[in-house]
């Protein structure tokens, strides 16, 4: 889901996080109970200090990599970034913990999460659209695994959402190219929107963050 720029981007920002935090943040403490981890990461949360809540989960992970306590203060942090908008963290947890605790309906529910966390990424349609696409493709591949899903009707929402911001695209694009003289290149992208079963009377120009309002 993430292009290799946003996980370049990703890894740099974890690197911040995890290592080179301030004082005020930095977890100085080694060799607790997992209980102590938990407690404390939960306590950061509760008070939006997501830096120092990141720092407790590492050494949750790191000293208690086998802690029933992990799989859930995994998905407590990739909620909460989500709710803090810092999507690329929030997807991050997520894959984390698709890969290493997910099981049975927990699998759809993260997948469902991932969904949603990069649908509330794109902000700009014309600065986002490779997110666009390659959420339309996970949205695709969902709706394919889980026909039944309780999340159905959000994520059917979300792909019409998609749909239309695409749209809308096509529609800057094509006159971006008419008004440089471009004719050929216009007509390829009103071609595509000619395909779709949107019309222009059916779209709303969204202001700012529109996409983020469907959760709001």
């Amino acid at each position: 889901m993430l292009t290799n720029y946003k996980k370049s981007l990703l890894l740099a920002m974890l690197v911040v996080v995890f290592v080179g935090c301030s004082d005020k943040d930095a977890v100085k403490e080694y060799d607790k109970p997992a209980l102590y981890w938990y407690k404390n990461i939960i306590k950061s949360v509760a008070t939006s200090n997501f830096d120092k809540a990141d720092n407790y989960y590492i050494s949750l992970r790191s000293e208690h990599m086998r802690s029933p306590l992990l799989p859930t203060a995994t998905m407590i942090l990739a909620q909460a970034h989500m709710e803090d908008k810092s999507y690329l963290m929030s997807d991050y947890y997520l894959d984390e913990y698709l890969k290493k605790h997910a099981s049975g309906e927990k699998i759809e529910q993260a997948k469902f999460l991932k969904i949603k966390a990069a649908f509330l990424g794109v902000k700009d349609i014309n600065k986002d659209q490779k997110l666009m696409i390659d959420t339309l493709t996970d949205v695709d591949e969902f709706i394919k695994e889980y026909p039944n899903s309780k999340y159905r009707p959000v994520v059917d929402t979300l792909k019409v959402r998609l749909h239309m911001a695409q749209y809308m695209l096509n529609e800057n694009i094509a006159r971006l190219y008419r008004r440089i003289g471009k004719e050929e290149a216009s007509v390829i992208y009103k071609e595509k929107n000619a395909k779709s079963t949107l019309n222009s009377s059916d779209i709303k120009a969204p202001t700012e963050g529109f996409l983020d309002r469907l959760f709001n």
